[in-house]
């Protein structure tokens, strides 16, 4: 039975109009993570809520993004010409403003699943009404908080004379809550679905794509249309730097690949293009710095130094722009196939992507395919290439091209050497290099698959995040066979000297982010044959001119238990902790702590009898310090290797230097003494020389007027000085 067509409307109040005539006034709005909300309609919403006591509005959602605003008068200067630059239109999200003004009305509450990482730490409210969730689980607990409105942002496409509309960015959580609202529907329940159309989305194919059926209303007018929001890329850091460079070696040629979004994310990539473009440069780096030296076993059975000839598939619940770097550069290019047999053959080199006789053969002799095909056989043969297009069946005959029929029986000569000489394809169709939950990134990473070839943007699946962050399910088979050598690489916040990792809260119980995905990746690590789960944090973290150690005896929040501890990276080394006892995992996680903590952590660890009273820290791993990083990584610097933005940046070149400058002065600013020591040290600074004029006039103080414009001007003009860069 046809779907009936949805309600279309380009006018986003009679849209709001019509949500509320069929939900009534008690709404649950649920609306995708990052950037897959439609903000009009969100905001238009809002409004109509905000101003009506007799509605009331639940929100349910994740990774509100926010243009940044700056909080002092300095850094709006800096920040303000970059937002109007890079955001364009992007219309803010009206309950995003009001929560951080601490003026939502009591009629409206909004709950997400995952923060944006810091984003609201210290807003009550959100503290308050923040979920915690498995992100496979995010669909079946937006089910039950109640939702009866689903809305999301998407592209439309006409396809092969079709209209289509595709979920893009989001089709993660989406996807999986189409079966179950229908379910509800059936069971009574009235809940209403609105796709709003933006011409400024990527258009997404495979799982992505659906009917304009699928949604109840379709909101659809270039008045609506808004740039989509792009995090910038941040700059890469040493210590990010030394991170990436070690997790690059354990990634296995024609494995599977996992990262996340930031800047050791960015790392990872910029090393793995190393390794394959520049590879003899790539290994100088590792022995010279000697990042290998503990662990050349490790590497040796896990991953590799050698260019990627295989090539990277890549499964992960964020497609973010590195991989796209990768797919550019020819690593990730490792196909995957929604066949069980295919993927096992392929797995087992007993075919190739090329398609040939013995590709035909190999299916028959393992029993994937009978000799006398049927209906259901010639289109599994025609869907993945084996057969070309023109191969038909009818009646128990093949119809090749304008040819006679033929049996259907490939143990009959002549039909062998028909299908040989004129039935097959030449390569596998239907192969996936990506597959994907949502995207996000910077604005280039979404013009660059806004203008992507067909061809090229098919072998990126966006689907659902159960798929992608699942195993089980029934998808355990294919996806073990897709996911092989898996690399799951995720950041942490800390580690405890047991192992436990502590990645999107305080002790306090103040949410950081969320747990996301990464409870399941670290949990399908130990699952998958080959697979391993790589946690990668630094060190340290610094408040003002105060630094803690990142890895700590313990702590009284956890996100991934220690029974499912397994590879720990920092900048100073690799940890190797599964299947170690305590006393094992607790000296391997010592050797890559800062070395201005390890004796504190090591006494700990003597008095809760954990680890032998006479052991000692090995000499090698007593010299991890930032200096020594510093030291270490200049001569590559200096060659012009590991740029502050390894994949492109939104700054301009000015904006870089002052965003340094305005980072010194911060962190200068954090105490009274060091406070007083800048300021007086600004005070002896004379007229701006003429190097500093730029750099003025991006933030307005070239001309300053007023003492207040006049100190500022003096502290900046300083910072320049003081950073060489006038």
């Amino acid at each position: 039975m046809p779907q009936p067509s949805p309600s279309y409307f380009q006018d986003v109040e009679r849209c709001v109009d019509e949500i509320i005539a069929r939900v009534g006034q008690r709404i649950v709005l649920g609306i995708p993570l990052g950037i897959g909300k439609p903000n009009p309609l969100v905001n238009a919403l809002y409004r109509r809520v905000k101003a009506n006591p007799d509605l009331w509005l639940k929100i349910l959602t994740a990774i509100t993004v926010e243009t940044p605003k700056g909080s002092s008068d300095l850094e709006q200067r800096f920040l303000e010409p970059f937002v109007e630059r890079v955001f364009g239109n992007y219309p803010d999200l009206e309950y995003a403003v009001d929560l951080r003004q601490g003026q939502v009305p009591p009629n409206i509450e909004i709950a997400e699943f995952f923060f944006k990482p810091g984003g609201y730490l210290n807003v009550p409210m959100q503290q308050q009404n923040y979920i915690s969730t498995n992100y496979t689980h995010a669909a079946r607990d937006i089910m039950d908080n109640g939702v009866n409105v689903l809305a999301q942002q998407v592209a439309k496409r006409e396809v092969d004379g079709e209209g289509w509309l595709s979920l893009c960015s989001n089709p993660e959580v989406t996807l999986d809550l189409f079966p179950m609202i229908e379910a509800a529907r059936r069971r009574g329940q009235r809940i209403v679905t609105i796709a709003q159309v933006n011409r400024e989305m990527p258009f997404m194919y495979n799982d992505a794509m659906v009917r304009p059926s699928a949604f109840d209303l379709v909101l659809d007018h270039p008045r609506y249309d808004f740039r989509q929001f792009g995090a910038p890329n941040m700059p890469v850091d040493n210590a990010d730097y030394l991170l990436g460079l070690q997790a690059s070696t354990l990634i296995r040629d024609g494995g599977t690949l996992q990262i996340g979004i930031g800047c050791l994310g960015d790392a990872i990539v910029y090393f793995c293009q190393l390794r394959h473009r520049q590879n003899a440069l790539y290994r100088q780096m590792l022995a010279e710095l000697r990042i290998s030296e503990d662990a050349d076993d490790l590497v040796g059975r896990l991953g590799g130094v050698e260019p990627f000839e295989q090539g990277l598939y890549g499964s992960s619940e964020m497609f973010v722009n590195g991989f796209l770097y990768l797919y550019q550069d020819g690593i990730l290019k490792r196909r995957v196939y929604d066949s069980i047999p295919l993927q096992r053959l392929l797995n087992e080199g007993a075919i190739t992507e090329a398609v040939d006789e013995r590709t035909l053969r190999a299916l028959l002799e393992r029993g994937e395919i009978p000799a006398r095909l049927g209906e259901q056989e010639v289109e599994f043969l025609r869907r993945f290439g084996i057969f070309a297009d023109w191969v038909r069946y009818a009646d128990g005959q093949l119809l090749i091209g304008d040819a006679a029929p033929i049996p259907a029986n490939l143990d009959q000569p002549e039909t062998w050497a028909a299908v040989v000489a004129h039935g097959l394809g030449n390569h596998l169709k239907g192969g996936i290099v990506m597959h994907g939950g949502f995207f996000m990134g910077p604005s280039s990473f979404y013009e660059a698959l806004r203008t992507m070839p067909e061809a090229d943007s098919r072998q990126i699946g966006m689907t659902t995040v159960r798929r992608v962050n699942h195993l089980y399910g029934g998808n355990e088979a294919l996806a073990t066979l897709q996911r092989r050598d898996a690399r799951f690489i995720n950041t942490t916040i800390m580690v405890t000297l047991l192992g436990a990792a502590v990645s999107d809260g305080l002790e306090s119980g103040q949410v950081i982010s969320g747990v996301g995905g990464q409870y399941n990746f670290v949990a399908m690590a130990h699952e998958l044959p080959g697979a391993r789960s790589i946690l990668m944090l630094r060190s340290t973290r610094e408040s003002g001119l105060t630094a803690s150690s990142n890895i700590v005896w313990n702590y009284g929040h956890t996100t991934i238990p220690r029974h499912l501890r397994d590879i720990v990276v920092t900048e100073y080394g690799i940890a190797d902790l599964r299947g170690r006892s305590d006393r094992e995992v607790i000296t391997a996680l010592l050797n890559i702590a800062d070395s201005r903590f390890q004796p504190e952590l090591l006494g700990k660890a003597k008095r809760a009898g954990k680890i032998p009273q006479d052991y000692e820290i090995p000499e090698r791993h007593r010299y991890n310090t930032p200096g020594r990083i510093q030291a270490r990584l200049n001569k590559f610097k200096k060659m012009g290797l590991c740029p502050d933005f390894p994949l492109g940046t939104d700054f301009t070149e000015e904006e870089i230097v002052l965003g340094r400058v305005l980072k010194s002065l911060k962190a200068r600013f954090a105490t009274k003494g060091d406070l007083m020591k800048t300021v007086v040290k600004a005070m002896t600074v004379g007229a701006p020389p003429a190097g500093a004029l730029r750099y003025l006039a991006r933030l307005k103080l070239d001309q300053p007027t007023g003492q207040k414009e006049k100190m500022i001007q003096k502290l900046i003009v300083s910072e320049l000085i003081a950073g060489g860069y006038i």
